[in-house]
């Protein structure tokens, strides 16, 4: 049972949260007694805007209760996954490629669930592709899936200060490396799913410019572990989604980067722009994170070249204060000029984009959600 106040608040929600549930609530209640005045309006109007911003990401609910797992199978899973991993390190990773590629394609053939949504979001995308072009990206994506989770198994053994540049290749980086030198405030950099996204944060780590990482943990806590210490072995940070809020906060005033996966769906909550022809449910937390700290924003990618362990990596828009300031409305600005930039990036190389992705799930007020979301 959650103990609640008199407001009938559960008592576990953050005490920001607390003011402006408190307060709706009774303003709720006066606007059925009387009229309510405009200073009223007002005042609630700013509690919202400060709880939107001081919780960017989490929307102002009672606490889910926490998933039940049995620590004996955890355990279980994370041994056999570990095995898995020294085997896999005893044969050189373009064999593992190789195999990877034939999983994706088993799972294009056998998985009906993911490539019906693969292949949807494909034709909304692309609608005047003919349909075996638009078959060929969602198995190549699929592909690309299986390749990642090897790719990240091997990143920190492959990747490091002496031998990067066997792996990488540096495209547009110039203004990047400019502003990660002179550090004179905070940087967000934004990347999607899409090619190894994950060795983008890892190679700057590795150069020298530690980043800060939103990520949800995995359901199993070891294997999340180990995973995301590997991430952090060569100086990256990680900072579990979950209240992520504060610790954001003090990056950005330590004039530290902090990176987001930006590609995510954002529900109810989220402001609509534009991605690939539809309306898609983006996250504010980032323009409003921007807009507070007076920010730029990298829009960057790390694209797989050849099928093989190697990477272009590059910034496709660099968003700075003043781009915004001038517009009338800046935070929808900043929301679709960098999801612009995803899309650029993405039309370069379909094949490497997560199409089963639920980018598009929520859908504006009235339009009907398609059937493989």
């Amino acid at each position: 049972m959650i103990e609640r106040d008199e407001y009938d608040l559960p008592k576990a929600v953050s005490p920001l949260q607390r003011v402006v549930l408190a307060f709706q609530s009774r303003f709720t209640l006066k606007h059925h007694q009387r009229k309510s005045n405009r200073s009223d309006v007002s005042r609630l109007r700013l509690f919202s805007r400060v709880a939107r911003l001081s919780q960017p990401a989490a929307p102002l609910s009672s606490p889910r209760m926490p998933k039940q797992h049995n620590d004996l199978l955890d355990r279980a899973v994370y041994v056999l996954f570990r095995v898995v991993a020294m085997g896999l390190h005893t044969f050189p990773i373009s064999s593992h490629l190789r195999t990877a590629q034939v999983l994706g394609n088993l799972m294009f053939r056998f998985d009906r669930k993911h490539r019906d949504r693969a292949m949807g979001n494909i034709r909304k995308a692309f609608p005047d592709m003919p349909e075996p072009e638009q078959r060929e990206i969602a198995r190549r994506s699929m592909q690309s899936l299986i390749m990642f989770f090897v790719e990240i198994m091997y990143t920190d053994r492959l990747v490091r200060i002496e031998t990067w540049r066997r792996y990488v290749e540096l495209d547009n980086f110039r203004d990047v490396l400019g502003l990660l030198l002179k550090r004179h405030n905070g940087l967000l950099m934004l990347t999607a799913h899409y090619g190894n996204f994950e060795i983008l944060a890892y190679l700057l780590a590795t150069l020298g410019f530690p980043t800060a990482s939103i990520a949800r943990p995995l359901d199993n806590k070891y294997i999340s572990d180990w995973i995301f210490g590997v991430r952090e072995k060569m100086g990256q940070r990680m900072i579990l989604k979950k209240g992520a809020t504060e610790e954001v906060t003090q990056e950005l005033e330590r004039h530290g980067v902090v990176g987001f996966v930006a590609d995510q769906n954002a529900g109810s909550k989220g402001i609509f722009v534009d991605f690939f022809g539809r309306k898609a449910s983006t996250y504010k937390s980032i323009g409003l994170v921007a807009m507070t700290y007076n920010v730029p924003i990298i829009v960057g990618y790390a694209r797989r070249l050849g099928g093989q362990f190697k990477f272009q990596v590059g910034a496709q828009d660099i968003i700075y204060p003043d781009d915004w300031k001038s517009q009338d409305d800046p935070l929808r600005y900043i929301t679709q000029r960098y999801t612009s930039a995803v899309e650029a990036f993405v039309r370069k190389d379909p094949n490497q984009y997560w199409w089963v992705h639920r980018r598009w799930k929520t859908r504006p007020k009235g339009e009907v959600p398609e059937v493989y979301d």
